[in-house]
């Protein structure tokens, strides 16, 4: 019985795991290019059970024969492996402000912090001084030539990311749609988003540091840059939704909660027979 309560503890905490990764996703379900995350859990070793002072052959009755005293397999419970984030793509919003940046497709902006360079999903940007393009925790977006320096309403970035600076252009960011390379002729290429991916699982692997950005590390492996012809879509005016089903994590969180009372019972149930197991033997 004893082993009875640790399995159904183990249990308790791999929904534990599960309740903190689905309470943290919906807390951030407006947050924008926000990925869900996700608990993964594994079972612990089954335990093959088998009949004691058995020599594996048992006549039955009606003449057939045993030849395998194995019982069958017992479970011994779950526990923690890991949380990784889900990289969907997240509905894109239309928003029609220039400093808005998506992206349709697997990458990610580059960003300078006091850290060194980390990634993000979060196109919501601003101009801050000297004309700079900042992320709204103050940190620049990088381009391939450094941080971005663009004037005040007078740029326009392509679905390649390249950022153009024409009052003319500037004036109707929507034209970009019906654009094609001729138009930028007589518009000065300011800089080229530094929009960088990951080979292989590597997204897998990056970790949440706060403010919208990921860290790369050893697993993940180092950034690479992407060229024109490979990077994803690049829309101005528009923002990346989180890839959160509020629907989905509710219902996931209901089934969170049943399982955890579950649990409990059990441990409830094991405690009752062990006190009387104890109490019982105790009178004879």
């Amino acid at each position: 019985m004893i082993r009875g309560l640790y399995t159904a503890s183990s249990g308790m905490q791999a929904q534990q795991h599960r309740l903190n990764a689905l309470s943290n996703n919906l807390a951030n379900v407006d947050l924008t290019g926000y990925k869900r995350d996700t608990s993964v859990h594994k079972a612990f070793p089954e335990m093959m059970i088998r009949r004691f002072n058995d020599d594996g052959v048992h006549q039955f009755p009606i003449g057939s024969v045993d030849t395998a005293p194995i019982v069958g397999k017992l479970g011994t419970g779950v526990e923690y492996n890991e949380s990784f984030t889900v990289f969907e793509q997240g509905a894109l919003k239309e928003t029609s402000n220039p400093f808005d940046v998506a992206m349709d497709g697997d990458g990610f902006f580059t960003i300078q912090t006091n850290n060194g360079e980390r990634f993000t999903r979060n196109g919501s940007f601003i101009l801050g001084k000297e004309g700079l393009l900042l992320t709204k925790e103050g940190y620049p977006v990088l381009g391939e030539d450094g941080p971005i320096q663009i004037k005040l309403n007078n740029f326009t970035i392509d679905s390649k990311g390249r950022i153009f600076q024409n009052g003319e252009l500037s004036d109707n960011p929507q034209r970009l749609v019906s654009m094609d390379e001729n138009d930028w002729a007589d518009s000065e290429l300011v800089d080229t988003l530094k929009i960088v991916q990951f080979e292989g699982n590597g997204n897998r692997f990056l970790k949440k540091q706060g403010s919208s950005l990921w860290n790369n590390n050893l697993e993940s492996g180092e950034p690479m840059a992407t060229s024109l012809e490979n990077r994803p879509k690049v829309l101005q005016g528009f923002l990346e939704a989180s890839n959160v089903n509020p629907v989905s994590e509710m219902v996931n969180m209901i089934e969170v909660n049943r399982a955890y009372e579950a649990n409990q019972k059990v441990i409830s149930s094991q405690d009752s027979l062990l006190n009387k197991l104890i109490n019982g033997a105790a009178k004879y």
